[in-house]
C-alpha cells in the first residue's frame, strides 16, 4: 500500500456532530485552507431507479441527487430548521397555514428564477396521482391548497392541523417548473434542472453519474462549511454494488472515497492513517421484516409471535456484521430522539421454546421430510419479498441467516425472493406476499404513518397490512398536536401494540452509512439529522 501524506483540513462542523468518526485524528486536519478545483470519484453501492427526486424512494441514493436538488429549509443536527431556498417561514396559530418567503437571488441551472409559482407547481403536481403514484396519499393528503401570494411568497393551507407538515414541506426537493414539460420528467436526468451546487450532465446506466460545478451557486444554508460555489470542479459517482469491489477500488486508488463498508472491512480503514473512516446511524425506521397479517400463515397472531421468537437477532447481527451494526427494537431509529422509546427494548425477542409452543397451539404440529412444520398437508411457508433495487449492506446475507434460524429453531420455511420493481409492485397490489423487508429514512413521524396507517389510505409502506382502528387513532392524535411529548406518548402506545401485542413486524437493525476516504479527501461527512451521506458541496482535495 503506497504511502500518502496525511495533510490537515477543515472538517465541516456539522459532519463532526453527525458522524461517529473513526480512523485518522480529525483534530490534526482542521487547520488547512480548502483548495478549489479538481475532480473526485466516489464509489457507491446503489444505482438510482429514477433520477427524479420526487419519485426516488431509495434513501441510499439521496446523496447523489442532493448535489442538484435542494429544499426550502435545511435541518440542524437536533432537528431544527434553518433557511435555505426559503429565507424564512411562519405557521399560523391554528396550525392551518404555512407561509414561506423565498430568497430572491436563487435560479435554477436552466436559467429560470426560483419563484413562488414554481414552488407551488412542484407541490400541486405531486398531488396528481398520475405523476406521483402512492406518494400523493401521505402528508400531501392533508394539503387543501398551495398558492403564490406574490413572486416570492408561497402559502400552504391545510385541511386540518398536521404536525409533521413542516418536516415534509421543508424537505421536499424543488425542481425547475420547466422540467414538468420535459419528456425525461419521470426518469429524471440532465433535462431536470435544480438549484444545487452541481449540474447533472451525464448518466451512463449501470456505470456512473457525472456532475459538474454550478459556477453561479451562492445560496448554501448557514450550516454548510462554506459559501459560494463548490470546491470541486466535477464529481463522478461510480456504481459498484459489491462491497469487495468498492474496497478494492479505494485501496488501489481507482476511486477517492466509498460509501457502504461491510462489517468485515471496517478494520481496513478505521485505524489506518492513510484513510478516514466515518459512520452514522440513519434516522427513520429500522430495517424490519413486516409480516403480512392478511395473507398466508401470518394471518394467525400466534404464527407472527413465533416468527419473532424464532430469530435470535443479536446473534445474527454479530455473525454477519462483526459487531458493526446496531440492533433495532422499535418502530423508529434509536437516534430519533423525539420519538424513540427505549422501553420497547427486550420486551420481546429470541425464545425458541415459546416459538415452538405457539406453533403447536396454532396447529402446525407435523413436520415434512425437510424438517418444516406442516398443517393439513401444507408447509408453513412465509414468502419474504425484497426489492432488488434496495438490497444493500449485505442484507441478502442477513436474510439468509434469518432464514436459517427460522428453520432450525422453529421449522418455519422462510422463502426468500429478490424481485424487480415491476414484480414488487404487482405482489403488493395483489397482496400475495408473506413478508416484505424494508427500512426508510423519512422523519418527523411520517415514517410511522407510512407504515401503520391502513394500506388503503395513507399507509404507503404498510407491508404488514395492519388495519386495527387503534393504530389510526394513535396516529391521528399524534398528528393533531405540536406537543412533542404528547406525540411521543401516542407513538409509544402504537409501538407496543404493533410489535409486542400483535407482532406485525420484526425490527432487525438500524440502517447506517459508512464513508471511507483516502487521506487527500476533506470535508466528506453526513447530512445533519437524517444522517445520510452529504453531497459533495463541502468536499475538497489536496493530493500533496
Amino acid at each position: 500500500m503506497r504511502t500518502r501524506r496525511l495533510a490537515t483540513a477543515l472538517i465541516a462542523a456539522t459532519a463532526l456532530l453527525v458522524s461517529a468518526c473513526g480512523g485518522t485524528d480529525t483534530t490534526a486536519r482542521e487547520s488547512a485552507e480548502p483548495k478549489s478545483g479538481g475532480s473526485l470519484t466516489w464509489g457507491v453501492e446503489t444505482e438510482p431507479t429514477t433520477l427524479n427526486p420526487h419519485l426516488n424512494g431509495q434513501s441510499n441514493t439521496k446523496m447523489l441527487l442532493r448535489n442538484t436538488y435542494e429544499t426550502l429549509l435545511a435541518r440542524t443536527q437536533d432537528g431544527g430548521f434553518v433557511p435555505w431556498l426559503a429565507s424564512g417561514h411562519e405557521i399560523s396559530a391554528d396550525g392551518l397555514t404555512y407561509t414561506f418567503t423565498l430568497r430572491e437571488d436563487v435560479k435554477f441551472t436552466d436559467g429560470n428564477p426560483l419563484t413562488a409559482a414554481g414552488v407551488a407547481r412542484n407541490f400541486t403536481t405531486m398531488q396528481d396521482l398520475s405523476y406521483s403514484g402512492g406518494f400523493s396519499s401521505g402528508p400531501l393528503s392533508n394539503l387543501a391548497g398551495v398558492q403564490a401570494r406574490d413572486e416570492h411568497t408561497v402559502v400552504f393551507t391545510l385541511k386540518n392541523p398536521y404536525a409533521p407538515f413542516l418536516d415534509f414541506a421543508s424537505g421536499f426537493d424543488i425542481i425547475s417548473p420547466a422540467a414538468f414539460d420535459k419528456p425525461q420528467l419521470k426518469s429524471g436526468g440532465p433535462e431536470i434542472a435544480g438549484t444545487g451546487p452541481f449540474i447533472l450532465d451525464r448518466y451512463v446506466k449501470g456505470q456512473e453519474l457525472h456532475f459538474r460545478k454550478n459556477p453561479d451557486y451562492n445560496w448554501a444554508p448557514s450550516i454548510a462549511a462554506h459559501q459560494g460555489p463548490a470546491h470541486l470542479d466535477e464529481v463522478t459517482y461510480r456504481f459498484l454494488p459489491e462491497s469487495s469491489v468498492r474496497v478494492g477500488a479505494l485501496t488501489s486508488g481507482q476511486v477517492d472515497l466509498i460509501e457502504g463498508v461491510s462489517g468485515n472491512d471496517a478494520s481496513l480503514f478505521r485505524d489506518d492513517p492513510e484513510y478516514t473512516y466515518q459512520t452514522a446511524l440513519n434516522n427513520g425506521s429500522p430495517y424490519s421484516l413486516y409480516w403480512n397479517a392478511t395473507f398466508g400463515p401470518a394471518t394467525d397472531v400466534r404464527v407472527r409471535k413465533a416468527l419473532n421468537a424464532a430469530v435470535d437477532v443479536d446473534a445474527v447481527l454479530a455473525s454477519i456484521y462483526r459487531g458493526q451494526r446496531t440492533r433495532g427494537w422499535g418502530i423508529t431509529s434509536t437516534v430519533d430522539t423525539p420519538f424513540y422509546d427505549k422501553s420497547i427494548e427486550k420486551t420481546y425477542g429470541a425464545d425458541t421454546a415459546a416459538a415452538n409452543r405457539l406453533l403447536d397451539e396454532a396447529g402446525w404440529t407435523a413436520k415434512d421430510s425437510d424438517g418444516f412444520r406442516t398443517k393439513d398437508g401444507q408447509r408453513l411457508t412465509i414468502d419474504l419479498i425484497q426489492a432488488q433495487s434496495t438490497v444493500r449492506d449485505q442484507r441478502e446475507v442477513l436474510l439468509q441467516a434469518v432464514q436459517a434460524q427460522a428453520k432450525q429453531n422453529a421449522g418455519i420455511d422462510l422463502k426468500l425472493s429478490y424481485v424487480d420493481l415491476g414484480t414488487y409492485a404487482e405482489l403488493r397490489k395483489k397482496n400475495t406476499f408473506g413478508s416484505i423487508a424494508n427500512s426508510d429514512t423519512i422523519t418527523g413521524g411520517i415514517d410511522i404513518e407510512n407504515h401503520w396507517y391502513p394500506s388503503s389510505s395513507k399507509g404507503t409502506l404498510n407491508y404488514s397490512r395492519a388495519g386495527d382502528p387503534e393504530l389510526s387513532a394513535w396516529l391521528q392524535a399524534a398528528a393533531a398536536t405540536t406537543d412533542v411529548a404528547e406525540r411521543a406518548k401516542q407513538y409509544s402506545q402504537l409501538q407496543k401494540f404493533a410489535l409486542v401485542d400483535k407482532s406485525y413486524a420484526l425490527p432487525l437493525y438500524i440502517p447506517e452509512n459508512q464513508i471511507a476516504a483516502a487521506a487527500h479527501v476533506y470535508g466528506a461527512g453526513f447530512r445533519p439529522y437524517k444522517q445520510l451521506p452529504e453531497s459533495a458541496y463541502d468536499i475538497w482535495i489536496d493530493r500533496g
